[in-house]
């Protein structure tokens, strides 16, 4: 399984309806691209200072599923809607199942 996470932190001009519009366009992807095992989306609850304004965890079940997802059409067009409406987005993927005897690594910068 790889997991995908996004975070957003829209500009402060970005009014809560576009915002809305940005999470609907989002959840619309599982039903768009069949390769996404599941979705969920929503926004920060907890508003810290440290908190972006929204975020989505998407599983698949392997590599070849997530770079099909990466580059179909509708993930392009919502990610660019996402970015323009942001100031920063962040995002990880991970192996979230490696083999139980594979040693755990960390990338060297």
């Amino acid at each position: 399984m790889f997991t995908h996470i996004v975070i957003w932190k829209y500009r402060s001009d970005v009014e809560q309806e576009v915002r809305e519009e940005h999470l609907r366009l989002l959840r619309s992807l599982s039903s768009v691209i069949k390769k996404v095992k599941s979705l969920a989306v929503g926004f920060d609850v907890l508003n810290l200072p440290r908190s972006f304004d929204s975020g989505l965890v998407a599983m698949f079940r392997d590599r070849a599923a997530l770079d099909t997802y990466t580059i179909h059409p509708a993930h392009i067009k919502v990610a660019a809607f996402g970015k323009s409406i942001s100031e920063h987005v962040a995002s990880v993927d991970f192996d979230s199942h490696p083999s139980a005897d594979a040693p755990l690594e960390t990338p060297q910068s």
